[in-house]
């Protein structure tokens, strides 16, 4: 991916022409797919911790960029009943801007892919209480069906006896991916804390390691250009370096602005100005000499991640 900046703003060199091509009515924006990605936390002793991975950089979408663990919401998971501890379907609906069958399948999103990816499962036998050691092999086999989807979420909590502690989350933040992308999401960002008893593991094919890191040396590292990111994980690192622990962070999260950001383009002479309201540090100013007739590779767009 190219990065023109000094820092490790991740920015695809296919965006400019995909700009001015959906600028010329070439290119038909892709609805974005909802997904979910979870932030989760520890206190280390020396400051609170998030957990992140780095995305192979073969994949097609932000390869090479630190993110969290994440992905799309699983559409089965919206209406089917299942075990759930803490603020009801409405109160996360209305939270999220969603209706409940909606909420209940990002917040089953978000508990899912954190397992999925971390070995995390904020999940247990009660209201009260999250499963301890998930290692095992009959785990596994359900971690895998649950990567294939050959089984859905809502049907693993079910078949294991298992409440969704929806509790353990707080929604801290959505985004949602440009018009210009040919891979769009509408996600939902949530903070939780790292179960005790429970350990992260890289448990995804999709990163090829996994760190606890300070937001602040995180956010750092981005500063440097030595860290990829894309605008949403640092936004959100930026917040999270704000709060003491991660017990006040999660206090924290309930008052937060789920206002949907969504980046801007426009063109200003042979400029492209992309910017993200409410983040001025992300704006970019990127001239070319490219033909504004350029049509993108992709211009409908491709397979979600």
């Amino acid at each position: 991916m190219a990065n023109p900046q000094a820092n490790g703003q991740w920015y695809p060199p296919e965006w400019p022409d995909r700009i001015r091509a959906l600028a010329a009515g070439t290119l038909t924006p892709v609805a974005p797919r909802r997904a979910a990605t979870v932030m989760l936390l520890k206190d280390t002793g020396a400051g609170t911790a998030v957990h992140m991975l780095r995305r192979r950089t073969s994949m097609a979408f932000a390869g090479g960029a630190y993110a969290y663990p994440g992905g799309g919401v699983d559409p089965r998971d919206d209406d089917r009943a299942i075990g759930w501890a803490g603020p009801t379907r409405a109160w996360w609906a209305d939270r999220l801007g969603v209706d409940e069958a909606g909420a209940q399948a990002i917040v089953c999103a978000a508990v899912r892919e954190t397992y999925e990816e971390a070995g995390v499962l904020l999940a247990g036998p009660t209201g009260d209480s999250v499963a301890g050691d998930t290692t095992g092999a009959d785990w596994e086999a359900d971690r895998a069906a649950l990567v294939a989807r050959e089984l859905s979420f809502a049907e693993f909590l079910d078949r294991r006896g298992l409440v969704l502690r929806s509790d353990l989350l707080g929604a801290w933040a959505r985004w949602i991916t440009p018009e210009f992308e040919s891979r769009r999401y509408d996600t939902w960002f949530f903070v939780a804390v790292l179960p005790e008893g429970q350990r992260t593991r890289n448990a995804s094919t999709e990163a090829d390691r996994t760190v606890w890191i300070t937001p602040a040396e995180a956010t750092a590292g981005y500063d440097k250009g030595e860290l990829l990111m894309m605008p949403p994980t640092v936004a959100t690192l930026r917040g999270l370096a704000a709060c003491r622990t991660p017990a006040e962070a999660l206090a924290s999260a309930p008052g937060r602005d789920m206002t949907p950001v969504l980046a801007r383009a426009r063109l200003e002479g042979d400029e492209v100005v992309l910017s993200w309201p409410g983040h001025e540090e992300f704006t970019k100013h990127v001239p070319s000499t490219a033909p504004t007739s350029a049509t993108p590779s992709d211009p409908t767009g491709g397979a979600t991640a």
